[in-house]
């Protein structure tokens, strides 16, 4: 086996096979290594709609061997290390590999050590999440008989930032199907500020919220779990600085009022204080795990002082090592970490690659932070999010041709797009190289 390759990719990923298919489609003649132990290929955004019980979790899952593009090497191997002055990258059992160019692509690793307790209590009893283990989420939500329901999340960046909240809308409307919405309160606690970064779907998610009775506290700082007693504990703060699509707000005065911007639609449940925590007692309780870029790249030399890979946000390049690029969700980018991102953050790495290879500089293309979280805000009805950097609603205009004239109001016909096309286009377009 060849210990070095022109270009290497770490991770097996959307973003790692994507990339590898794409450049195979452009110049077939290129030598590319693919560095990623698992042997199953997850399609995770419809992991949400398993824990809603409306997907079967057999089907978002493929052998990694059906996704590899035929010509490039994989080495089933964890990758271990970075030398990036001898251009090297070490693994567990394969030794140490060269490579001409390297594009770093591993996603995140989730860190539970961040909130005490969460650990323990994940994927057991009454806690749930949908980014470990969604069909523990639909049997959690299935066999709840009322009380406090709890959807939360963590301060670091997560995979798809809506994604806490849209089992939120799915399990509300089950409780009402079984008959225990009426002795049901829902809660949404997170640290942000307002429920969604983009405004015309901020006011959206404002209204299901309303329609809902959900009660959302904001400034909520998850610090640890009791799995025993059902609390989960926070901080409240005016200034915590979430990642994800949830953003603050700027224009505070620092005022400790327990406002609207605060608690909206309150409801009376247990709550426990204890010195500067604040303890909500749940019956069920749903959440996000504390995510973080693999400990392997943490310990590199290759990241930014937040420990995220250094890459520029427009080229993705790194920004000490002319031939290393970063894709998804390892990047240190003021964007959602979602799979949509890295469909528009993969055709610039790519002519990156390829320009660099056979012209010695990178190109033009520029990455404007796209990313989108399709919201799902009930069972057929959903909101497509679609974003830049700057938080500006920028709605792809081939929503026209399904008649969707406006994405950031529900529609089933968006919901179809969730469950039936999305998943398609995944499997057989976007893996394979097209451009979707």
């Amino acid at each position: 086996m060849s210990k070095h390759h022109q270009i290497l990719i770490i991770g097996g990923g959307t973003a790692g096979i994507m990339a590898a298919a794409q450049l195979l489609k452009q110049d077939h003649t290129l030598d590319i290594g693919l560095i990623e132990p698992a042997t199953t290929h997850y399609y995770q955004p419809a992991w949400t709609l398993v824990g809603a019980g409306t997907y079967d979790f057999d089907k978002t899952a493929k052998p990694m061997a059906d996704v590899m593009p035929k010509g490039v090497n994989w080495i089933k191997d964890y990758a271990s290390g970075f030398n990036p002055e001898i251009n090297s990258v070490s693994t567990k059992s394969s030794g140490d590999i060269t490579y001409d160019y390297l594009v770093v692509a591993p996603g995140l690793a989730y860190d539970f050590s961040l909130v005490p307790g969460l650990g323990d209590a994940i994927d057991k009893g009454v806690v749930c999440s949908n980014y470990t283990d969604p069909k523990h989420t639909w049997d959690v939500i299935k066999n709840f008989k009322g009380g406090t329901a709890l959807f939360t999340q963590p301060t670091t960046p997560i995979k798809c930032g809506g994604a806490p909240q849209k089992i939120m809308y799915l399990a509300e409307s089950h409780f009402r199907k079984s008959n225990v919405r009426a002795k049901t309160d829902v809660i949404f606690a997170t640290a942000g500020s307002v429920i969604f970064g983009v405004k015309p779907v901020a006011k959206t998610l404002m209204e299901v919220v309303d329609r809902k009775d959900i009660n959302l506290r904001f400034h909520h700082k998850l610090v640890a779990i009791d799995a025993e007693k059902q609390i989960a504990w926070y901080e409240l703060g005016k200034d915590i600085s979430a990642g994800g699509c949830v953003v603050m707000s700027s224009e505070e005065n620092g005022e400790e009022v327990i406002d609207k911007d605060f608690q909206y639609n309150y409801k009376d449940v247990k709550v426990t204080i204890e010195g500067n925590r604040y303890g909500i007692h749940y019956d069920m309780l749903h959440t996000a795990p504390p995510s973080v870029a693999p400990k392997f790249i943490q310990d590199s030399s290759l990241v930014n002082d937040a420990k995220w890979l250094d890459v520029d946000h427009h080229s993705m390049q790194h920004n000490k090592y002319a031939n290393i690029f970063g894709l998804g969700d390892v990047c240190a980018l003021p964007t959602a970490k979602t799979g949509a991102a890295i469909r528009k953050q993969v055709p610039i790495v790519v002519d990156n690659l390829l320009l660099l290879i056979k012209h010695d500089r990178i190109g033009e293309k520029s990455y404007n932070g796209y990313s989108s979280c399709p919201l799902v805000t009930d069972y057929g009805k959903m909101v497509l999010a679609e974003f830049d950097y700057d938080k500006n609603f920028i709605p792809d205009p081939k929503l026209k041709q399904m008649l969707i004239s406006d994405s950031s109001k529900e529609h089933w016909r968006l919901w179809m797009l969730k469950k039936y096309m999305l998943p398609y286009l995944y499997w057989s377009k976007m893996l394979k190289g097209q451009d979707v």
